[in-house]
């Protein structure tokens, strides 16, 4: 259950990110009856498959795998590979729209 409750909270964070509609107040506002329409932005999205800005538009899972190849590499020397004195850590740089879609994961309040 606490997974799901994660990735809710997450999809909704991402939502400018993702193929999802970007209009929240129309969600609100239309008949629950009714077939859900898209609003021209997500055709744009879905249609190009680039947000307004140009860059890439992803799925929930592409994001992830997309954030997944940020790692993070312990390195030791050589000839020291028992000593931790030596060792030392490396993470990669996030790219832009990965930076943005962790700060906008920080930006979560609960």
């Amino acid at each position: 259950m606490l997974a799901y409750y994660v990735e809710w909270h997450l999809r909704e964070a991402w939502r400018t990110l993702l193929f999802a509609d970007p209009d929240t107040e129309a969600k609100t506002m239309r008949d629950p009856v009714a077939p859900a329409q898209r609003s021209p932005a997500a055709q744009r999205k879905a249609a190009s498959h680039t947000l307004d800005d140009g860059t890439q538009a992803h799925s929930f899972a592409t994001l992830l795998a997309d954030l997944a190849t940020i790692v993070r590499n312990t390195c030791h020397a050589p000839n020291d590979t028992h000593s931790k004195a030596a060792a030392f850590h490396i993470t990669t740089t996030a790219n832009t729209q990965q930076q943005r879609a962790l700060d906008l994961a920080q930006a979560i309040h609960l």
